[in-house]
């Protein structure tokens, strides 16, 4: 039997009214997939590389342009009631540019899975040495993380109602036991310790550490009963965890000389260093998987016209992070950043422009929205979309002035809103919706 839309946590429809929740408990995730321990990491990046005031003021630059597009992106996402990938089919990329979309938010946030299981099992490596190698821990913490993903939103908010408090306390005692050995004030005025960066670069890599997730907001958002709810939670969420959390990594980086946070924190407080490492991966880790299952059932919904399953999907991407983590894509993090700085940009600059300017496909969206249905049909393919989607991340990668995600995200929005008005934003081709015909019944919490 196929699972109903609830069941399947609405993957391929609109989230009925009766299935939103309060601001507050959704902002609680949305700081918990801020303050991770990977924010940490690029705190420490950042601190290794820069003097503390050129990385506080990376962290503002980067903050304001991840809120600004969690922000829009999120309220298209609660007034439509639509998850990223699905949404993007009438915002401009049609079906096979929305099932692209979701292929690359899929793999993005896979590696993103990898690379903080990685930390982990390279924490438990050092605090527990020979007790497993670090690739075998690298498959506990995935399959710990798949097996609460199973159980949807309503698991993850469970588990993040107990593993961000707990970690936020811990974190407290990490940076007080390292610091106390410091003075304040040396730790702000001192130099950098490591080779410099400049703040235009720094501003890229904490753009580029949680962009995918800017871009994802909708996924979150769905579920927000109003347009102030999406802001309150945004700003709440995405401030208190760059600020508290990165700013914590510059100044330990400072004290320790070193960008391996792992190293600073295991060193600094022992075994509490370990609960720190599970709960900063748990509680980062599930929306990784969350979303990267939603995108990637749109593009296997769109590319081979099959509907699967998001648990079992679930357990496959699960297995696939993991192994990635064992591999060693730790290795690859600040690159990784770089590149996902300037690839995803694009897309919500193309959602926005499309929504709000454009509005090529907006009446289709409209006309179905109070009945909880999907249009009854979408584009195919929309040509103009990918050339700008590729060009624009092209000038934001090749082009070394300015911030790469401000310039990729800019000239998305500024390219697509002139093919607009030229008349060259079409469809080629139509496909039917699945589920478009009838309405999503209603459901109770």
């Amino acid at each position: 039997m196929a699972p109903t839309a609830h069941a399947d946590d609405f993957a391929l429809s609109r989230v009925t009214p009766s299935a939103q929740k309060p601001w507050f408990g959704i902002a609680v995730q949305r700081f918990g997939q801020v303050s991770a321990l990977s924010q940490f990491l690029l705190g420490a990046t950042l601190g290794y590389s820069m003097t503390f005031a050129n990385a506080a003021l990376a962290l503002v630059l980067g903050s304001i342009i991840l809120e600004v597009i969690m922000c829009v992106v999120g309220i298209i996402g609660q007034k439509e009631g639509l998850n990223t990938a699905l949404l993007a089919r009438w915002t401009g990329f049609g079906e096979i540019g929305a099932s692209l979309v979701g292929l690359a938010i899929g793999i993005s946030l896979i590696g993103w899975f990898g690379i903080q299981s990685a930390i982990s099992a390279e924490s438990l490596d050092v605090l527990m040495p020979g007790v497993m190698p670090a690739w075998g821990w690298s498959l506990i913490f995935g399959l710990a993380v798949t097996a609460i993903v199973a159980f949807g939103f309503k698991g993850m908010q469970m588990l993040a109602n107990i593993t961000v408090p707990l970690f936020l306390i811990l974190v407290g005692w990490s940076v007080i036991s390292e610091l106390s050995n410091h003075s304040l004030i040396s730790l702000v005025t001192s130099p950098a310790p490591g080779p410099t960066m400049s703040v235009w670069t720094g501003t890229g890599i904490v753009a580029g550490g949680l962009i995918v997730g800017a871009i994802i907001t909708a996924d979150m958002t769905r579920f927000n009963r109003s347009r102030a709810d999406v802001i309150k939670q945004t700003v709440v969420g995405v401030s208190l965890g760059e600020f508290v959390i990165g700013l914590a990594g510059v100044l330990l980086a400072h004290a320790a000389a070193s960008g391996n946070i792992v190293a600073i924190v295991t060193s600094s407080i022992g075994f509490v260093g370990l609960i720190i490492v599970i709960t900063g991966t748990l509680k980062i880790n599930d929306w990784n998987l969350y979303s990267s299952s939603l995108g990637l059932i749109n593009f296997i919904s769109t590319t081979f016209n099959k509907n699967l399953n998001r648990v079992t999907i679930t357990v496959v991407l699960g297995v696939v992070g993991s192994i990635l983590a064992a591999a060693g894509i730790l290795s690859q993090f600040t690159g990784f950043l770089i590149i996902l700085g300037v690839a995803f940009p694009p897309i919500a600059g193309i959602m926005v422009a499309e929504y709000f300017v454009v509005k090529k496909w907006r009446g289709d969206l409209d006309a179905t929205r109070e009945a909880g249905t999907l249009p009854t049909s979408a584009p195919r393919i929309v040509p103009a979309t990918i050339i700008i989607w590729v060009l624009s991340a092209g000038i934001g990668y090749f082009v070394t002035w300015g911030i790469p995600p401000i310039l990729a995200l800019l000239t998305s929005m500024v390219l697509y809103i002139i093919a607009g008005k030229l008349g060259w934003v079409r469809g080629v081709g139509s496909i039917l919706t699945i589920q478009a015909q009838q309405p999503v019944p209603e459901l109770t919490r």
